[in-house]
């Protein structure tokens, strides 16, 4: 369908193929049917106008393209849209900001994810799922195991047994698992301060980002609201003399850039932070999410998973050495995110033009390639819809097609947060698993709503019984 920039001039060999019909891809609601379809009758490139954003978008689906934009000519590409709405949210912090600013901010920031800080917040990574363990526990009815009182728990935290009788019932697996990860992240950002924030009972000014899942203008008006709190504590730190800072805020406020020994502004050090909860977060809670739907799927799978996490010793804390041990748990992770990444859809705009699978595509417009189709490439990929954690050619393909693979996206703009995300998805998938088996009925689809993430559309319920 033909717009205001539709490229008169192109010949059909020039321009790749495209369906009869139009839709905003990232926008609508079928917007994950509409690209099954179109991937099965294209294949590896078509184009699709969006009558939202009134030009085209051309989606690309073959690994060799997709390493072209990410890695090989990345700098021809910046952020498409759909960064928008983040925006609103996070500011200008290292998803949406472009350019010398960028490259300068994700500078002061690597070293906030070396292995010592993560090895550093092993302990309250332990203590928030010992917690949440004791609740899934009494929702089982079932008595809390020797020795599984919270390790690390903060004062006035339960421990023990879980105390009053059994709940029974269905478990909100997703919310819960929402709530796990946004404490995980505002612990490693705020360390003590989050205590401090909190009112005694697990009430805390960030709680409402885990229960609303809307992202609608009046989510991202409370959310901006908190920018003042986020200000205070930031004033605050900059004021303290710490040799070593032991949380991501501290790490913020110490941070220097290279050549010029500037430290962050106010506004870039809250944009950096908001974007650290609501990417930190959402990410998690939903590879989670996933992981256990598909498990209760395939009790095989489960029961590989039961047995090494029962044959692993379990220390008072699991650190990231151990959890980089539990070969099979990560497995588990790693294709959980090749068939349900929740960065589903990556957009890029082109600055000059290019050669993607054979085509010419013109400057100023937008590419959109797919993690969620990419990952399931029949050509790369042996029974592509399968879940199958060991994939004996795993290796082979990632030699083949490097961004065959690409849950935390490629080049320069890879995820400063993949070995945090694995390791606290790893920490719980362990420590639920050697206690609980969680029950979904099966057969029954996880239906899926592909927006700004990819999640579930509605919480998972599920039934938890002791192992």
């Amino acid at each position: 369908m033909p717009g205001p920039d539709s490229p008169a001039a192109d010949s059909a060999a020039r321009t790749p193929p495209e369906p009869d019909f139009s839709f905003n891809i990232g926008d609508a609601e079928d917007s994950l049917e509409h690209m099954r379809a179109l991937l099965a009758r294209f294949g590896d490139i078509y184009r699709v106008y969006s009558p939202g954003r009134r030009r085209y978008a051309y989606v690309i689906n073959h690994p060799d393209d997709v390493r072209r934009v990410l890695v090989i000519n990345h700098g021809n590409y910046i952020k498409g849209f759909g960064l928008d709405r983040v925006k609103v949210l996070t500011g200008n912090g290292l998803v949406t900001s472009e350019g010398d600013f960028w490259r300068s901010q994700r500078a002061m920031m690597q070293p906030m994810f070396q292995r010592k800080h993560l090895t550093r917040f092993a302990g309250f990574v332990a203590a928030a799922n010992d917690r949440l363990l004791l609740r899934w526990e009494r929702q089982a009815g079932s008595k809390a195991p020797s020795g599984a009182a919270p390790s690390g728990a903060p004062s006035g935290e339960p421990t023990g047994e879980p105390t009053g009788p059994p709940v029974g019932g269905p478990i909100n697996v997703t919310d819960d698992l929402s709530a796990l990860t946004l404490e995980i992240i505002l612990r490693a950002i705020f360390g003590e301060d989050f205590d401090r924030m909190s009112d005694g009972s697990g009430n805390h000014p960030f709680q409402f980002v885990a229960s609303d899942p809307t992202r609608d203008l009046g989510f991202a008006y409370r959310f901006r609201q908190l920018r003042t709190l986020v200000a205070e504590l930031a004033a605050r730190r900059r004021h303290e003399s710490v040799a070593e800072p032991e949380d991501f805020l501290g790490m913020l406020v110490a941070a220097r850039a290279r050549g010029t020994g500037a430290s962050m502004g106010e506004r870039e050090l809250i944009d950096e932070v908001m974007t650290l909860i609501i990417a930190g977060h959402e990410t998690a809670a939903s590879t989670l999410n996933s992981a256990w739907y598909l498990l209760t799927q395939h009790p095989e799978i489960e029961a590989r998973l039961h047995a090494e996490v029962d044959a692993a010793a379990e220390p008072a804390i699991l650190d990231l050495a151990a959890t980089e041990n539990l070969r099979y748990t990560r497995a588990v992770l790693v294709e959980t995110l090749r068939l349900y990444p929740p960065v589903w859809l990556i957009s890029r705009r082109t600055l000059a033009p290019d050669v993607l699978a054979g085509y010419e595509i013109p400057a100023g417009v937008d590419v959109l390639l797919s993690p969620y189709f990419v990952q399931r490439h029949p050509q790369f990929w042996s029974e592509p819809e399968k879940f199958w954690p060991e994939r004996p050619e795993a290796a082979q393909e990632a030699r083949r097609a490097r961004c065959a693979y690409i849950p935390f996206s490629a080049g320069p703009r890879h995820c400063i947060g993949e070995s945090m995300g694995m390791f606290e998805m790893c920490v719980h998938l362990f420590k639920v698993a050697r206690r609980l088996r969680l029950r979904y009925p099966p057969g029954t689809p996880m239906e899926l709503d592909a927006q700004i993430n990819l999640r579930s559309r509605a919480p998972l319920m599920m039934h938890v019984e002791r192992r």
